[in-house]
Order: C-alpha cells, then structure tokens, then sequence
C-alpha cells in the first residue's frame, strides 16, 4: 500500500513538471537550492465549448496540442479547443524557432509543427543522430523541419547538413581535406586528435580545431608544420581560421569572439631552444596540495574528463557507424553503452531547459550557481555512488532528503532542472547529485545515468560491478510498467541496455534491491 501511496505522488508529481515554474524561494538546506514552484496543471479545469467549428478544424487543432506537448510545450489536454494555454505553448513554439511570439500559428509554423511531429515520432536513425548530436534534444526535429522547409531562410536558421555532431562549416573543411588526400571523411573523423573541441572564446560554445596533419598530405603541410583550421562561434555561425602550427593544442590559440591568432606563447615555444633540467633538479609529477600529509596527489587526465566532448566524438562515430548501435548489431558493450550514456544527457537537457525556460524572474547564471551549489552539498553521496552498492548509496540520499520538508514533486522539478545544468555545463557532480535525488524520489528509471557514469567513468570512478547494480534498478523499473525516460520513441532501447550490462557484467545481470521511495530536495513547476 504504501508504494501505491508513492506511485500516486509520482505520477501527480510527473503531470506538475511540464507546467511553467514561477518562483525560486531561498532557504533549502545549507543554501541547497530555492524554487518551490506551485502547479496547478494537475487540477481539474472545465473544459469550454464552442459551436460552429467544425470536425476537421477541431482535429487540426487536437493536432496542434499534441505536437505542442510531444516537444515540451505544455498546451494541456489535447481536446481541439486553442484556448489561454494553448496560446502560450504556440508563443513559446514560435519564440524557440525565431518567430514572432504572437500565439496565433501562421500556416507555414503549424505545417512545421505537425509535419515535425510526425517525422520525430516516426523515428529512424537519421532521427536519432539529430536529437543526440544536439543539446535541443527532440526540439531539433522541430529546427530541421523548419530549415528543409524553408530552405535555411528562417530567421535565426541554421543548415543542419552535415556530419553528426558538427556544424555545417566544420563538415565542410572536413571534406575539403579529404579531397585533397587519401583518407574518406569518415576516415578522418574516426582518427583521435583529429579534432579537438574547447570553447576558445569564453562565449560557452565548443570552437572546433582541425589538425590536418592527420592527413598526410603534403598539401596542408611544410617540412615543419601544418596547417591547423580553427573554427570560433559566433552568432551567425562558426568562422574558419586558417593557421600555421605544429602539434596545435586548445591552448596554442588566442580567441577574441570569431578571430583567432596563434598564441604569443606558443610561439616562443615554437622557435625557443629545448631546455635541459640541471642534473640536480630531479622532476617530479606529484602536485602539492594533499588532503593528507601522508596520501601523496597525482593528477590524471581522466580526473577532469569533459563529458560534452566525449558525447561530441561519440556521436561521430555512431555518424560514421551509419548509426546507433542495435540490439543487433551490439558487438562492442562500452561503446553501446557509451551512445546511450550521450542519448540520455542530450533528452535530460532538453527537458530540464524546457523547465528552465518557463522560470520566470530568475537569471541563467542563477540557476546554475544554485545547482553548483546542489553538487557541492551532495558531494560525499556523488563520492559514495563509486563505494557502496545503489541501495546503500539511495538509502542515504533519502535519509538527506528527509531533512529537506520539500515535497516530492518540488524536488523532482529542481533535480531536473540541475541535472540539465549540470551535464550542458559539465558538472558532473551537479548532474550526478540530481540524478540520485530522482532515484531516491522514486523514479527509478533515472538509475540509468548512474549505470552509465560507473561503467564510463565520467564524474566516478570505473566500477562496472556497481554500474550493473544500478543498471538492474532501472531495467527492473522499466519491466515493471515505469514510464521510460530517456528516447521514448525507441522501444528496444531497454533490451539493448540489457544485453549490453550482460556483455558488460561477464553475464551477471542481477540488479540491486529496488531503492526506498522516499522525498527530496527543489524546483518546481506552475502555470
């Protein structure tokens, strides 16, 4: 009885979210996190009717509400009638595309919203590299369709033809160095270090640097070096530098906005003499600075391991592959998980920033000082998660959430909120510490993300026997009835899941005990 009792919170819980969040209040546990948000989306409302419209016009219109609500924009029950609601998610439709915020569709934006309905739901692998390839999650289908219908014209239009994963620009320079050598495009693509992803502006977005001599062509390059082709966003696009460099790394450059020069340092390193360490000065990798006088520190690359850029050369791959791994074609288990591991961050960002959008009063910046804020009061339940097995480690976020007094479903709408911050900013720590919460609230199919982050080793250690447990509590969720997550439009996606954890686990699939249902901490959603 008392799961029922749970069950019912989480499903009221679950229909309060999509609605528009109003308000962050201050005061969550140690400045944890503000923004009880009130929803009201789960009252009964009495429904207006009209005459003289007739069946097909209330048709086109149910239509319209469910393509609004598919992508995020809660238009409420899909019952033909375009009122107060409906208008709104229209506004908020038309504002994502660059139209004018009017409430009222044009038939050209409602031709794009139905037709980009049914090509999302549709699905296919040309589907799911759009979504995966971009931070917009299922929104980019409503991006593609307006440019194939307007052939790039639309305001604020971006091409989307391309490699996965790279802008149009990008995929084009890739292509101008594989016609001028012997390696495919695709073989490029698939060659580490061929390109690099950083923000080199500082404006939030990846810069792409292109190493030509991955190459081999004597084309791109001289006896001493080559040339590097660095691409710096911009707000009309990404513009191509064309640069001289050997062994360029993120910080050979200086970036200001678009423009980009070779850096004054590597410059001097460039043309200075090798320098030789006197005999008597031994070198030594350790950093000084341990928490412990006796436990010596030695950073590592993978300690800071960019989880965007990962998901980047994921899902290039996954392009040249010809697409996602299948149950089929499942062959190598960390890669297959390592896709979907990228999959799940590209739809919890799309949902959480739908949430975040609909916050009113409320800056960005805001926002994610507050979630950094989450994963540094969580910080020793994200250590545990590569300790102690899933139910230890739920337990012990539940006991944490107690002490809250938030309500499951102001806690459900925060961790979404953060988890979406967390994986767009790359902190892992934030996004993990949201993820436990919706573990710990009941919604065990976001178990998967700790799966992922263990068996993959962003933001935890490498514990593929713990990473199994935690797989186990979300497919057993998912068998039970649990509404999935993440890539809803692909129903074998959970035995892919688990034929992966098998492969992964030398074939123990044994899941942990299912973790308390209990309440945690906040941000919330309202009309």
């Amino acid at each position: 009885m008392a799961f029922k009792h749970i069950s019912a919170a989480i499903l009221a819980a679950s229909i309060a979210q999509p609605a528009a969040a109003n308000d962050f209040l201050g005061g969550v546990v140690g400045g944890l996190i503000g923004g009880a948000i009130v929803s009201e989306a789960n009252k009964n409302k009495r429904r207006k009717v009209y005459s003289g419209v007739s069946a097909s016009v209330r048709q086109e219109r149910r239509d319209i509400q469910t393509s609004l609500n598919y992508f995020g924009y809660p238009a409420g029950t899909p019952d033909g009638v375009l009122g107060r609601r409906s208008r709104a998610a229209i506004a908020s439709y038309q504002s994502f595309l660059g139209y004018p915020a009017t409430g009222q569709l044009s038939e050209f934006e409602k031709n794009i919203l139905i037709g980009a309905y049914h090509r999302a739901i549709a699905g296919g692998a040309d589907v799911n590299r759009l979504i995966a390839r971009d931070a917009n999650g299922v929104k980019a289908v409503l991006i593609a369709q307006r440019d194939d219908m307007s052939s790039g014209t639309a305001p604020g239009a971006r091409r989307t033809a391309g490699y996965a994963g790279l802008p149009y620009e990008v995929s084009v320079a890739v292509d101008e160095i594989a016609d001028s050598s012997d390696p495919s495009a695709e073989q490029l693509l698939q060659r580490s270090g061929f390109i690099q992803l950083a923000d080199l502006n500082g404006d939030g977005n990846n810069d792409y640097i292109l190493d030509t001599s991955f190459a081999g062509s004597s084309f791109w390059c001289n006896a001493t070096q080559c040339k590097t082709l660095v691409f710096a966003s911009s707000a009309a696009g990404y513009v191509r530098n064309d640069l001289l460099l050997h062994n360029p790394t993120p910080a050979s450059f200086d970036c200001i906005g678009p423009n980009c020069r070779v850096s004054t340092a590597s410059t001097q390193m460039a043309s200075a003499p090798a320098l030789t360490a006197p005999e008597e000065a031994p070198v030594t990798t350790a950093v000084a600075a341990p928490a412990f006088p006796a436990l010596p520190l030695f950073q590592t690359e993978e300690a800071n391991a960019s989880l965007t850029t990962h998901c980047s050369k994921v899902n290039l791959l996954t392009n040249a592959n010809g697409g996602f791994t299948t149950v089929s074609t499942l062959g190598d288990p960390d890669f297959a998980l390592s896709e979907q591991l990228c999959l799940a961050r590209t739809y919890a960002i799309a949902e959480g920033d739908a949430m975040i959008a609909k916050v009113s009063g409320v800056s960005s910046a805001q926002i994610e000082q507050q979630c950094q804020g989450l994963g540094t009061t969580l910080k020793e339940h994200v250590s545990a998660l590569s300790l102690k097995d899933s139910s230890d480690v739920v337990r012990d976020v539940s006991g944490f959430v107690l002490k809250t007094g938030m309500s499951p479903a102001q806690l459900a709408g925060t961790a979404k909120i953060c988890l979406a911050t967390g994986y767009r900013t790359d902190n892992l720590d934030t996004a993990i510490a949201s993820g436990l919460l919706l573990v710990a609230l009941g919604n065990r199919p976001y178990a998967e993300l700790m799966g992922h982050h263990l068996s993959q080793g962003f933001g935890a250690s490498v514990r593929k026997d713990l990473a199994v447990s935690w797989y186990g509590v979300a497919l057993d969720a998912l068998s039970a009835g649990a509404t999935p997550v993440f890539a809803t439009t692909q129903p074998e996606r959970a035995d892919l899941i688990q034929q992966a954890t098998f492969a992964l686990s030398g074939g123990n699939t044994a899941g942990a005990a299912a973790p308390a249902n209990t309440a945690l901490p906040v941000f919330s959603v309202t009309e």
